[in-house]
């Protein structure tokens, strides 16, 4: 009697090999209608609890994106969030382990592919493997970004280094459940003096949670201080912007005191990440920043790298950008490093046309041969998009305009591919011929 051709069936949970994209060719499917909401959770085989995915959702994992909305789920899984989940399809096909999260639209966020335990061993192996990643970018260096978040498989976890104290955020319930824990894996490999929280940050408002800041591990005296190429900075780890400083432009910084030349203008300077740097080389810096604490903490920092060229204007950039123009001033190099003008697609209109106006006048205020360096940190406003206002802005302006570098943040934010929001920031380098 001859043998079936069909392989056993494996049970729901199994691993399976990941079913082939559709093609093109192929007939519409009709659209799926996800299951009734749970009363309970359902469980995996390892008692762990098993969210399935409609075929959207399948797709999306499938070719590789480390999220997963709520509307690609197949039904409410009655879970309270935080948890480790087992992920499947419909057919109960394992898929990989995710964190899961009630309230925000991001349901589920990656952690492997694997059906692996996601324990304090899998939380050890990961801090490892990224701190040998800056280790290896960034030898000798003490004060950089040890956990980028998704981009080091540590979804809702960033930890900054600065010397001997750690700067984190636990940004999602299962990073925020498992605070004690990272802080106890930080702390036995990192040594560090002191782990502060620094988690008062609005995003955990999407995810049901309350912003909170606080020291966290050992002791916390006041601003620590750290090196940028040539100049020394001052953070302020619990009271300053975001976790202190902004190490995603540090080496973006030390660049641009290889361009600074004669007169030099800062834009939205803050403490003076650039404006320290440009002052340097240049002749003479001005720096604009809205904030009078942040003024105040930049002419501090002026002074203790006896930079006696800087000057700080306490005022709205925009206005002084259209005010020098309007006067006739010439600049031979300007930085513009504005905050985010997108928190949504919505706000996108808007925001390029904030980032033209800035750009426009900037173009106009350089001489021939000037440099302007400017960024975005908006990912909403990709690069692309970024370089086609900068053509806009320099058509308008009437100049004609080279692209010299284009940069995003430093070695210590890795890009992870198929998450463009980890490439959200942009810097060019333009030279006006």
């Amino acid at each position: 009697m001859p043998t079936s051709s069909k392989p056993p069936r494996p049970h729901r949970g199994a691993s399976r090999p990941p079913a082939p994209p559709q093609g093109r060719g192929r007939p519409h499917a009709r659209p799926e209608k996800p299951a009734p909401d749970r009363a309970t959770p359902e469980l995996g085989p390892d008692g762990l609890p098993q969210v399935s995915l409609l075929r959207r959702g399948v797709e999306r994992w499938q070719a590789g994106h480390p999220w997963i909305y709520r509307a690609d789920l197949n039904g409410d899984p009655a879970l309270a969030g935080g948890e480790v989940v087992r992920v499947t399809d419909t057919r109960g096909w394992f898929l990989g382990k995710a964190f899961y999260s009630k309230h925000s639209k991001i349901s589920l966020r990656w952690l492997s592919f694997d059906d692996i335990a996601v324990d304090e061993d899998f939380f050890r192996e990961r801090l490892q493997a990224a701190a040998a990643l800056r280790q290896l970018a960034l030898p000798g260096e003490t004060t950089y970004r040890l956990v980028h978040g998704e981009a080091d498989g540590l979804p809702g976890l960033v930890v900054d280094r600065y010397g001997d104290f750690l700067s984190v955020q636990f940004l999602v319930p299962a990073m925020e459940q498992r605070k004690a824990l990272i802080a106890d894996l930080l702390q036995a490999q990192f040594q560090p003096r002191g782990i502060i929280n620094r988690s008062d940050v609005g995003v955990r408002h999407l995810e049901g949670l309350t912003p909170e800041k606080g020291v966290l591990r050992g002791e916390w005296s006041g601003p620590v201080a750290f090196d940028e190429g040539l100049v020394k900075m001052r953070a302020d780890l619990l009271e300053g912007q975001k976790t202190g400083a902004f190490l995603d432009q540090r080496e973006n910084h030390v660049m641009a005191s290889h361009y600074a030349h004669g007169e030099a203008l800062d834009c939205f300077a803050y403490v003076g990440g650039f404006a320290l740097q440009l002052a340097t080389r240049a002749t003479r810096v001005t720096a604009v920043e809205i904030s009078d604490a942040a003024a105040a903490q930049l002419r501090e920092n002026a002074a203790a790298n006896k930079l006696s060229n800087l000057d700080v204007v306490v005022g709205n950039a925009f206005d002084f950008l259209r005010d020098a123009v309007d006067e006739g001033k010439r600049f031979d190099t300007i930085v513009l490093d504005p905050p985010s003008f997108a928190k949504n697609k919505d706000a996108i209109p808007a925001a390029v046309r904030g980032y033209k106006e800035i750009n426009l006048r900037a173009l106009q205020l350089l001489r021939p041969g000037g440099i302007l360096i400017t960024a975005s940190c908006t990912y909403h406003v990709d690069e692309q998009a970024f370089e086609d206002m900068l053509a806009s802005a320099a058509a308008d302006a009437r100049r004609r305009v080279q692209i010299i570098e284009r940069r995003g943040a430093g070695r210590d934010h890795p890009v992870l591919l198929n998450l463009r929001e980890t490439r959200y920031l942009k810097c060019f380098v333009l030279r006006v011929l």
